[in-house]
């Protein structure tokens, strides 16, 4: 039996810093992105061993637009364009993006060097369109002032709910990252009362308590982000939501990372808030919070960016488990819950 795929760095420690990036691929630059794309966990050794006590890590996300540009290889089963989900009030985007690069540490400047390096690395052929510097914000809360991530899952469920496994055997130990940029009201959320804003979120603002059933409102973000499968049995996915935003232009924001093992869990989430659950019972939190950009990617494991297969590789076996990610599967304080 063959050895089993690793799997990128997505099962990683809660961040105290992020960097987001969306990069898309001038024609003609499709070497140098494959070569960026084998080479980034060496630049991510170099920079983080500077630091070992930092946490740096790196995980790269490959856009459907780009797929059959580097690979003659059939595309992974859930890689498709963002869906946009339009509902009578509020509507998702979908944006441009080729590339995605979610960089994570304890500390900002490992996060800021290797992005540089990373994009010095694409000098030429490939466009930053959108960057985000996300940092952790008091107890795991978002700017909305909410513990942000608490339903996340831990340990085998962690790795369970994000990694592909022999339902698409090529691809085993790869996931899928879907993101959004969502900038806040401020000024129109804080106008609110606590209460409102609890029910409004689905939980008690100071000790992130669920609401009871009784008292949680339909179009709570909870309610509605609560995705049960044809088992019965809850559907989870893995958040990495980063607060960011900028005092002099005040905008703020949550850049929402879901990561997930299909993305349609995600895309059943992101319909229910914004077309609502029935139709027409959109996500409260949309009155205060809206998407600027959006976009679909598939995380391929670590030995396919080191060294993709061709055209007629052997597929791997269906028994094969991915591996676990470094060991790292204890997500610690659990994250947030927070947008979508």
């Amino acid at each position: 039996m063959s050895r089993s795929p690793v799997p990128q760095d997505v099962l990683e420690l809660p961040a105290f810093a992020a960097i987001f990036l969306v990069l898309t691929v001038r024609e003609g630059s499709e070497d140098a992105v494959r070569e960026m794309l084998a080479d980034a966990a060496g630049l991510t050794r170099s920079v983080g061993f500077r630091e070992p006590e930092g946490n740096l890590s790196c995980v790269l996300g490959i856009g459907a637009g780009l797929w059959s540009r580097l690979y003659d290889l059939p595309a992974p089963i859930g890689l498709h364009p963002l869906p946009v989900f339009a509902g009578a009030v509020h509507t998702t985007v979908t944006t441009p993006g080729d590339l995605l690069v979610h960089l994570r540490a304890r500390r900002a400047d490992l996060c800021f060097e290797l992005a540089r390096q990373i994009v010095d690395s694409l000098d030429g052929a490939a466009d930053v369109v959108d960057e985000v510097h996300g940092f952790r914000y008091f107890d795991e809360r978002d700017l909305l002032g909410f513990v942000d991530g608490t339903e996340n899952p831990s340990g085998v469920a962690a790795a369970d709910a994000v990694t592909i496994g022999p339902e698409d055997p090529a691809y085993a130990g790869g996931s899928y990252l879907i993101v959004q940029k969502y900038l806040h009201d401020l000024q129109a959320w804080n106008a609110l009362s606590v209460e409102e804003q609890e029910k409004a979120i689905g939980r008690r603002k100071l000790d992130d308590i669920e609401l009871s059933e009784a008292v949680k409102p339909s179009n709570s973000h909870v309610a509605l982000n609560t995705i049960t499968g044809p088992d019965g049995e809850q559907r989870k996915i893995l958040r990495d939501n980063m607060p960011f935003g900028t005092v002099g232009t005040r905008e703020y924001g949550t850049y929402f990372a879901g990561y997930a093992a299909t993305p349609e869990v995600i895309e059943q989430m992101l319909n229910n808030m914004f077309v609502g659950n029935p139709p027409g019972n959109h996500d409260r939190i949309l009155d205060f919070s809206r998407p600027v950009t959006g976009g679909l990617f598939f995380i391929p494991t670590k030995d396919f960016l080191d060294d993709p297969p061709t055209a007629g590789s052997e597929v791997p076996d269906e028994e094969s488990a991915p591996a676990e990610a470094d060991g790292s599967l204890a997500i610690g304080s659990l994250r947030r819950s927070g947008t979508p």
